[in-house]
């Protein structure tokens, strides 16, 4: 059996240098807001290139408190893309904004930099390009767009941390960028985790007050706050980690290159890595109109596969009152019919990789 995704096999190596660390919080019995959660949303700053990262307690929490701290509410549309896991719709809804939503490019299954402009009124406060599967937006055209109409800025990076555009890390191409450390992230915990970061006092500050109840002081509450704070033990996990997310996301990269090597003379669409961009490959997805024929064929040789995203957003039954058809967004309809998502896991051998590539090519000749 190839399996789409093995934790077990990151962990082995990994186990006692991550019960170490637990055993220190555990004897520390500091659980919450502590010196871990400290150093990690230091490093995290440095690594990003932002002067302020915020821990939370997942990505979608990121998401929110960001918006928030940017002064989104009820009656505010933000623009964000329908092809995307639902926590990127999510936090803008909870916040009382509308989502507003415009198609991805055909090519990197991004958010279109050029389908936003018309989706602007005069009530779009943000736009939130998400850096699907690890590969970062076109984030220089889409920061135009946003400084010609005066809108924030919110990555949803919460797939590509250690992506990079132009030199640059994701998280600090925008206003704020949101991580996710679930655990099947490149960099995930053993738990939910997220964190929010920036190079604004302003808003770093905002996010703090607010991931702890509004309090700066104890039993004094400037603001209706939630309790979000990314506890010790996730942290203690995530430094750990850290330390080998570089040669995690190359192994995924070489894994990546080899896929699309021997799949370039195939009838199906590989992975589009814009130049300047270096990706994280958290997933590798191909297109073909044989999707689900595919999928099974590769069921029947022990190989596992999985869709990410079988429904874009404005197809969600949630989101029935905003509006939308099918047919609205059509490149984000047809992708969620025809994607499938490859094992890709840094710790995928090189026989189990040739196993994939084997069978895929099996079916397509058959």
């Amino acid at each position: 059996m190839v399996p789409f995704l093995d934790l077990v096999r990151q962990y082995r190596p990994l186990r006692q240098e991550i019960k170490s660390a637990v055993e220190r919080v555990l004897r520390s019995q500091r659980f919450v807001l502590g010196d871990e959660g400290r150093v990690l949303e230091k490093k995290i700053a440095r690594k990003t290139g932002v002067k302020f990262a915020v821990g939370l307690a997942s990505g979608s929490d990121a998401l929110y408190v960001a918006l928030w701290a940017l002064g989104v509410g009820p009656g505010d549309e933000v623009i964000t893309t329908p092809f995307t896991f639902f926590a990127s719709s999510g936090a803008i809804s909870r916040t009382g904004a509308r989502p507003v939503f415009a198609d991805i490019d055909e090519r990197t299954f991004n958010l279109d930099p050029s389908q936003i402009a018309s989706k602007i009124t005069s009530r779009t406060k943000a736009i939130v390009p998400v850096h699907l599967f690890g590969l970062a937006c076109d984030m220089d055209a889409i920061m135009v767009v946003a400084k010609k109409h005066g809108l924030f800025v919110v990555e949803d990076a919460a797939q590509a941390f250690g992506a990079e555009s132009r030199g640059r890390q994701v998280g600090a191409l925008g206003d704020i960028g949101c991580f996710s450390f679930y655990p099947t992230k490149n960099l995930g915990g053993a738990g939910d985790g997220g964190m929010l970061v920036t190079s604004s006092p302003q808003w770093a500050k905002k996010a703090v007050l607010m991931r702890d109840h509004g309090s700066q002081t104890k039993y004094r509450h400037e603001f209706i706050g939630m309790n979000s704070r990314l506890d010790e033990l996730q942290a203690a996990v995530l430094l750990v980690k850290l330390k080998y997310l570089e040669r995690w996301n190359a192994q995924r990269r070489a894994i990546a290159r080899r896929y699309t090597e021997v799949f370039k003379d195939l009838p199906l669409q590989t992975p589009f890595v814009p130049k300047g961009h270096d990706p994280t490959f958290h997933l590798y997805s191909v297109l073909t109109k044989k999707r689900d024929a595919l999928s099974r064929f590769l069921a029947k040789k022990g190989i596992a596969s999985s869709v990410y995203y079988p429904s874009p957003l404005h197809l969600q039954p949630c989101y029935r009152g905003l509006g939308y058809h099918p047919g609205d967004f059509p490149v984000s309809e047809r992708t969620a019919k025809e994607i499938l998502a490859l094992p890709m896991f840094p710790e995928l051998s090189r026989p189990e990789t040739g196993r994939v590539l084997a069978a895929v090519r099996e079916f397509f000749r058959s």
